[in-house]
């Protein structure tokens, strides 16, 4: 960020012990930073060999498959995001093996280096075998309960802009120095997200440009920086944040590995409650305003408030949806909808 304005608050560090109470954690409501708890993988290590050492390392496990590479000139400084018409990218994206983008990391380097990105790409898939060295030891059966979705982000000096995921997450900080700055839910204005669609890497990201906030054109931008929280992370720390915290992320060294664990805590056959924001854009949001104010009512008491009150002087088989939700009720209610939908 700009020195005229930038987060200063540090995330919070907690101790682990000897295994990861991810569910302690998470109930805490905020990011949280677990010094050191990955610094005995042999990735961790190997980066701190030399990142050739890393690089190598990641090659044992590579599947041989084609990857995603993302390539940005030199003029965008790392920072993956919108052309000036907000409507494309500023990146391309490449088909590559893992071996290839590994070597284009490691030799295309100094000041007229190309931006260089691996999102996002699933462990199991693209590195099978790597998890069975590499893994968070973690207290009870969170990960067995709510199976994680583990992926690796590797790349030289790059910016993801500021966005949220809808789930938790466990990020390590592998090779590399990485900082995180995260914002909580309710700064979403403050933020100025962007379109829905397309966006840089699924997930609505922040207009603003974090290392030259326009305070013009942002204005409350200032209220965000003053609600955030800073997570300097060195290799081997964990950082592990709750769902929709929006997180600005910056890789800090030329050549960088994270790891990442998204898992939610809620059953399988649950939707994304993303479907439920579209869904409101085409039967709520331009409804007059007294409307508007009715059905958040509506929304407060069914969905928002004490749910077991709801129901509560009803007989239990009078309950339907109003009764916790389960698969099969789940399945009554979207075939309901898909036939609402497709009238």
């Amino acid at each position: 960020m700009g020195d005229a304005l930038r987060v200063t608050r540090a995330v919070r560090e907690v101790e682990a012990g000897e295994r990861l109470d991810l569910d302690a954690l998470i109930v805490l409501n905020e990011p949280v930073i677990v010094r050191g708890y990955a610094a005995d993988w042999p990735l961790v290590q190997a980066g701190l060999t030399s990142p050739m050492q890393a690089a190598d390392y990641l090659r044992r496990f590579d599947a041989g498959r084609s990857v995603t590479g993302y390539v940005g000139a030199p003029a965008i400084h790392g920072r993956f995001h919108y052309d000036d018409t907000a409507t494309a990218m500023n990146f391309a994206a490449e088909q590559m093996t893992l071996a290839r983008f590994l070597d284009r990391v490691l030799t295309q380097t100094g000041d007229d280096a190309p931006s260089l990105y691996l999102g996002s790409t699933d462990l199991d898939t693209y590195l099978p075998d790597f998890r069975r060295e590499n893994e968070l030891a973690t207290v009870g059966d969170t990960f067995a309960r709510h199976a994680p979705l583990a992926s690796i982000w590797i790349g030289n000096r790059t910016i993801a802009s500021a966005h949220y995921d809808q789930s938790n997450n466990a990020a390590v900080c592998a090779v590399g120095h990485r900082r995180f700055t995260l914002f909580p839910p309710e700064q979403i204005a403050n933020l100025y997200a962007g379109p829905l669609a397309p966006t840089p890497g699924g997930q609505v990201v922040s207009m603003v440009d974090f290392a030259a906030p326009d305070f013009t054109r942002f204005p409350r931008f200032a209220d965000a920086v003053a609600a955030g929280q800073v997570a300097e992370l060195a290799p081997g720390d964990v950082l592990v944040y709750p769902a929709l915290w929006w997180h600005h992320v910056e890789a800090l060294d030329a050549f960088n590995v994270l790891v990442n664990y998204w898992w939610n805590v809620v059953p399988a056959f649950m939707d994304t409650p993303m479907d439920t924001m579209l869904h409101a854009f085409l039967s709520l949001r331009d409804r007059p305003a007294q409307e508007k104010a009715a059905w958040r009512a509506m929304f407060d008491h069914y969905i928002f408030g004490d749910t077991a009150e709801v129901a509560a002087h009803l007989p239990a088989g009078a309950r339907g949806p109003l009764a916790p939700m389960n698969e099969g009720m789940a399945r009554q209610l979207r075939a309901y909808l898909l036939g609402r939908l497709n009238r």
